[in-house]
């Protein structure tokens, strides 16, 4: 979570650095893109080795991780040289008063709320999906298989989308993704093909993510003061925080009142009745979804009025 907070963050920081405001969506899809490889990777080298090693594999993927991460470690020493260093040597006080800044800004804080909504849809991919996909399609199903679409797809499409939308304006580009969210999680409930409908949610999700991600993090490198770009990148993720918190616990209460751990029954018959509407769960998650879609136009509306406003009494 420390490592994650100083990567998250900085890495952000930088590819706002880096690029000029031309530039700096392509730059973000460039970082996204690689942050999926990365996923897909994973997810795709534990299967097989699960296969053959066993159980014992998770132990193994952790000296994997830790063996990539060294790599990539001497690889931004080796490499990466940056001559844009504004913002470096600030005071404890000079960081308090950027944080302050930040809390009392009304519209970034609105903004993480709404998108909170998006990623606690997503979150469902690994809070939801694994334990739904087994109970329901029986444990030779592959959630893990089934999840590995969302990255490749992101991979596939977030340059291809970013580029699309490169003369819209972020706010715009994240509108569309979030009213292809809900249309994900009502695939999820649809048909009785429970893996062909999960792979046809989450093809949608990953192009969601496309339109949103990149952009959101656009978005809030162009409200950070120069030198401060780690900061509010760094608090722009505050949104995982807040959609793992909520986004679980919600799975876990919709678990086991629509799709129940079979082994809690004594009869196949008895649990078949008590998950019969499994897939309300998704209804749940596409209403989340819908309302933080409706959210975010109304947040663009509301601030596209006010900074008219704010021109027009120039």
């Amino acid at each position: 979570m420390i490592g994650g907070s100083f990567i998250k963050s900085i890495i952000s920081a930088s590819v706002a650095k880096e690029t000029t405001e031309a530039t700096r969506a392509r730059g973000y899809s460039i970082f996204y893109m690689m942050v999926n490889v990365g996923a897909f990777t994973g997810k795709t080298i534990i299967d097989p080795l699960r296969n053959v090693i066993g159980e014992q594999a998770y132990i193994y993927i952790n000296y994997f991780s830790g063996a990539m991460t060294v790599i990539a470690l001497l690889a931004v020493i080796l490499l990466y040289k940056s001559t844009h260093t504004a913002g470096e040597g600030k005071s404890l006080r000079e960081i308090g008063q950027g944080f302050m800044r930040i809390m009392t800004n009304w519209r970034l804080l609105i903004l993480i709320l709404i998108v909170t909504g998006f990623w606690m849809v997503q979150q469902q991919l690994y809070a939801t999906m694994p334990k739904y996909v087994i109970r329901l399609a029986g444990e030779t199903a592959k959630p893990g298989w089934i999840a590995n679409v969302n990255p490749f797809v992101v991979v596939c499409c977030v340059s291809f989308i970013t580029r699309l939308m490169a003369k819209r304006s972020a706010i715009t580009s994240m509108n569309v993704g979030m009213f292809l969210i809900p249309v994900s999680a009502l695939l999820m409930a649809c048909g009785n093909n429970i893996t062909l409908m999960m792979v046809a949610g989450i093809v949608v999700q990953a192009l969601a993510e496309c339109f949103i991600s990149p952009r959101y993090l656009e978005y809030f490198s162009l409200q950070a003061p120069k030198g401060e770009e780690g900061m509010y990148l760094g608090f722009s993720h505050l949104h995982s925080f807040l959609s793992s918190i909520f986004g679980f616990g919600l799975a876990g209460i919709l678990l086991t009142k629509y799709c129940p751990d079979p082994a809690l029954f004594e009869t196949r018959a008895a649990w078949e009745a008590a998950s019969a509407n499994a897939h309300y769960i998704w209804y749940y998650f596409a209403a989340i979804g819908l309302i933080a879609a409706i959210a975010l136009l109304l947040f663009a509306k509301i601030t596209e009025s006010i900074d008219k406003k704010k021109k027009s009494s120039r």
